[in-house]
């Protein structure tokens, strides 16, 4: 056991992640958190039936799953983007 591990009453160093690395909240995480916590209460509060065309089907579906899909779909692009930059 580490003289930092030590520190702590449980044996286990606080705030690490299983890489040992701290885990710090920067603004981008808080930006990221808000911003999402933001979206789920839009989905949330969004709940009628609409019509969305898909070039040629009309789907109708609730909103807040339109919502959720185009959530989805632009973390999905975000990732890809992160990944592809760290290359």
């Amino acid at each position: 056991m580490s003289q930092e591990e030590a520190k702590t009453p449980s044996g286990r160093a606080a705030d690490r992640g299983r890489t040992g690395r701290r885990i710090a909240l920067t603004p981008n995480r808080i930006t990221a958190a808000v911003l999402a916590a933001l979206a789920i209460v839009l989905i949330a509060e969004n709940t009628r039936d609409i019509e969305i065309r898909l070039l040629v089907p009309v789907v109708t579906m609730p909103l807040y799953l339109a919502l959720l899909l185009m959530f989805v779909i632009g973390g999905l692009c975000g990732a890809l983007l992160l990944r592809s930059r760290g290359k």
